[in-house]
């Protein structure tokens, strides 16, 4: 699934042991431990979120790094652990966004059982595959958009700042993305 924590370290350590110097303004921002800790705190959570949006669970994986690595590297100040935590999104979605106009990602993967509750285990298997099939016909914003909301519990100032869009576009936005995923659920406008 995800690599692990001492390889993503071990990555920080090369790629700074490489350009010579963790640098000043880096160094006393987030520590190792410091960094570890929100690591094992957001992880999982990053990675979920990858994995939806480019529905590759290997490309999650590599994005995940490079999202960790892009986040320790830029040394950027933040005002709490939300503020942190959203540039950390922001950063997982460009990367997400890069990767989508290379041609890397591919078809969604199946949802976790949570999200697809369904009463029995064929149902569930199938409800997961019409969610799955809908999302992969949604615009690229939108899936990152109904991810955040649903699945991470996003707020709207949130999922302003992690998309890049205005904080008053967001519900009217997520409103669209909502229509279209239930039209496309009920079998309106399936692409052939």
């Amino acid at each position: 699934m995800m690599r692990g924590m001492s390889e993503t370290l071990a990555m920080h350590e090369t790629a700074l042991s490489d350009a010579g110097t963790i640098t000043e303004a880096v160094a006393p921002l987030m520590d190792e431990d410091s960094f570890r800790a929100f690591y094992d705190r957001t992880s999982r959570s990053v990675w979920a979120y990858l994995t939806r949006v480019t529905g590759d669970r290997q490309l999650a994986d590599d994005l995940l790094q490079e999202t960790y690595y892009r986040f320790f590297r830029a040394g950027a100040i933040h005002e709490s652990e939300s503020h942190r935590r959203n540039s950390l999104f922001c950063i997982a979605t460009n990367l997400a966004r890069d990767a989508h106009r290379r041609g890397r990602d591919k078809h969604l993967v199946e949802l976790p059982d949570t999200l697809a509750a369904r009463d029995n285990v064929a149902s569930r298997a199938e409800g997961k595959t019409d969610l799955a099939k809908a999302m992969s016909q949604l615009k690229p914003v939108q899936r990152e958009m109904l991810w955040l909301a649903y699945a991470q519990g996003s707020s709207h100032t949130e999922i302003a700042e992690t998309l890049g869009v205005k904080t008053s576009s967001v519900k009217i936005l997520l409103f669209r993305a909502r229509k279209k995923l239930a039209g496309l659920l009920r079998g309106e406008g399936r692409k052939s």
